[in-house]
């Protein structure tokens, strides 16, 4: 089926031929890194997680969100979904390829991942996050495939398809779980130390996951003769509704733990995070911007009229995955490391070689899902005529 994506028209090519120089900038400066160390990203010895983990975390929060069209669709028999699942589960795969390279150049060497397997610590909690990540990888390789070659072929998928189905539902909240564990596990990071951080990762996820599918499927309708479909699109956004109304309340409460507590420990970081400290407050403007963004979505989302309008939806949609990508993206694993244990504020800025880091492997997971959705699309396309 790989030979439908080496078929397209000039746009295609250009698109593709434009992710390729994004990749090979990123990968320029990546060899940079390879060759003198961490030391060329604006991390240090007070803050060792930036963008590469911030980046790590959001992702791997679109990946597990694909559970949101695949569990409606196998186990409650909807329909509307039959079009869109296939690209919820690409783009699960792309999203894990992403995540297992935000990983890889954040260790600076990447023989280091290796130990993960050669020397496995299962009281540690990376280790099954590795584990968790490849293992969701594999089930959505192989549903794909099986699903996808089935449909080819004009065919009812294999019985025993729909086992790994189901076990990929809870696999996909596990991943997002297991991560959140990776840091509230870690007492002495008071701002991640909540028993809520797992849900909010979860709430997050089926916000800004669903929104960006529903980018996706419209711009794919626009450019293509590919249609969603109306009803798949209304619950999409319904599911977004739900989702980010979650994700602000779960924040809400956070904000109330916070300030009502008193605890200073966890108040320095919010004030740091909204208001500055010290004097230092690079992140205040993009938090606050965040924040907007989330109430100006909740606006839009929580009125049917407006949330029915797709060209409504698409802007709205947009707004959720740059409020939930700068929350989540930037915002909460930065933090946790400022002020420091000592309570010295260490401010962190990405460098540009890490910027084109980290902008290439978005461009290696945009160029990914190009490819499959044009595999995708071509064989519905076939199959139609």
């Amino acid at each position: 089926m790989l030979e439908y994506a080496l078929k397209g028209n000039k746009k295609y090519w250009s698109w593709l031929f434009l992710l390729a120089i994004i990749i090979a900038a990123g990968f320029y400066f990546y060899m940079k890194q390879f060759n003198y160390g961490l030391g060329i990203t604006g991390m240090s010895r007070n803050i060792s997680w930036g963008l590469y983990i911030a980046q790590f975390t959001f992702i791997v929060g679109v990946a597990a969100s694909a559970v949101m069209v695949v569990l409606p669709y196998y186990l409650h028999d909807y329909k509307a979904f039959g079009k869109i699942t296939i690209l919820g589960e690409f783009l699960a795969i792309a999203s894990i390829i992403m995540c297992i390279l935000f990983v890889t150049v954040d260790l600076g060497q990447p023989m280091r991942v290796a130990n993960i397997f050669l020397y496995p610590t299962f009281h540690s909690l990376m280790f099954w996050d590795v584990l968790a990540l490849s293992g969701y990888l594999i089930l959505n390789v192989i549903i794909t495939r099986v699903t996808l070659d089935a449909e080819h072929k004009s065919i009812a998928p294999p019985k025993w398809i729909r086992v790994v189905i189901i076990i990929s539902i809870p696999w996909a909240v596990s991943i997002h779980t297991v991560t959140a564990f990776l840091f509230a596990g870690l007492a002495g990071r008071p701002f991640w130390l909540t028993a809520i951080l797992a849900p909010r990762f979860l709430a997050s996820a089926f916000s800004a996951g669903p929104a960006l599918l529903v980018i996706l499927c419209l711009v794919l309708r626009r450019l293509t003769k590919f249609d969603p479909g109306e009803q798949a699109l209304k619950k999409l956004g319904l599911i977004i509704t739900y989702a980010m109304c979650l994700n602000v309340f779960f924040i809400l409460m956070e904000f109330f733990t916070t300030f009502y507590s008193g605890i200073p420990d966890h108040v320095s970081h919010m004030q740091y995070l909204y208001e500055g400290l010290d004097g230092k407050a690079r992140l205040v403007p993009w938090m606050w911007t965040s924040a907007f963004l989330s109430i100006v979505s909740l606006l839009f989302l929580i009125i049917p009229k407006l949330r029915n309008n797709n060209k409504i939806l698409f802007i709205t949609s947009i707004i959720v995955f740059l409020s939930i990508w700068i929350d989540k993206g930037l915002g909460l694993v930065i933090t946790g490391f400022i002020p420091t244990p000592f309570g010295k504020v260490v401010q962190y800025w990405p460098t540009i070689p890490e910027s084109f880091i980290s902008l290439g492997i978005w461009a290696i997971g945009i160029f990914l899902i190009s490819i499959f959705y044009k595999i995708a699309l071509s064989i519905r396309r076939e199959i139609e005529v």
